[in-house]
């Protein structure tokens, strides 16, 4: 398992050409692109929504989230990586892009704005050792019915383990472990916001899932018989 500093040491080094690397998962099939769109279409977003992305790195999911809530509305890009964020600054500026907001935070420890309606994280979850804290704090900040999506790796529960070990060396440029590769952020978002649904992708090596927050806030229950 990769510590703070030396996933802040292995994305600096690759924010360069993270880019480049992602795309080349394509020769195996991988279809990265359309699972980012997956899952921001599973967000539900809407002009003039607030949207907070944790591990935005370059920015390659900000032309989706802007797409999905207008000029009118707000993309928040959290990240740990300065040179990540770096290049996720160039591409806001060069797209004039005014309502996007770049945050250098450790996802456990940020706090979320008010008024945030979908919450997305996609590859960057599972490498976060506190990822059940950082989802408590999402769910806790999201206004009724707000969602949040995750996309990311997993282990594939019918692969035998020399796949799912070859499936690990593939991913180890971009941090994966095998202790990474069986953490289970869905399970921990059913827990935080109940009725958690999970879909999963290539094969059971990726998986998209989502939690909504209760249409209402949830009142206080009335105190039982003295």
């Amino acid at each position: 398992m990769l510590d703070r500093d030396q996933l802040t040491r292995l994305y600096g080094r690759r924010a360069g050409r993270y880019d480049l690397t992602a795309n080349l998962y394509y020769l195996i099939g991988f279809r990265e692109r359309h699972y980012r769109r997956l899952a921001v279409r599973a967000l539900a977003l809407a002009p003039g929504d607030t949207v907070v992305e944790i591990g935005c790195g370059t920015g390659l999911n900000f032309p989706l989230l802007r797409a999905a809530v207008g000029e009118e509305g707000r993309i928040v890009g959290v990240d740990l990586t300065e040179a990540m964020l770096a290049r996720a600054r160039r591409r806001v500026v060069r797209n004039g892009w005014r309502n996007v907001e770049l945050v250098r935070a450790d996802a456990a420890d940020y706090a979320f704005p008010d008024g945030v309606r979908g919450v997305l994280s996609t590859f960057a979850l599972t490498l976060v050792p506190e990822h059940e804290r950082v989802i408590a704090r999402a769910a806790r900040a999201l206004v009724p019915g707000g969602r949040m999506v995750v996309l990311d790796l997993k282990a594939p529960e019918a692969w035998p383990r020399w796949a799912v070990r070859l499936g690990v060396w593939l991913t180890a440029p971009f941090g994966v472990t095998p202790d990474i590769a069986d953490r289970r952020p869905w399970e921990a978002m059913a827990r935080h916001l109940p009725g958690a649904t999970r879909t999963d992708l290539y094969g059971g090596c990726a998986y998209v899932a989502v939690g909504r927050a209760p249409p209402t806030p949830v009142s206080a229950s009335p105190p039982g018989p003295s």
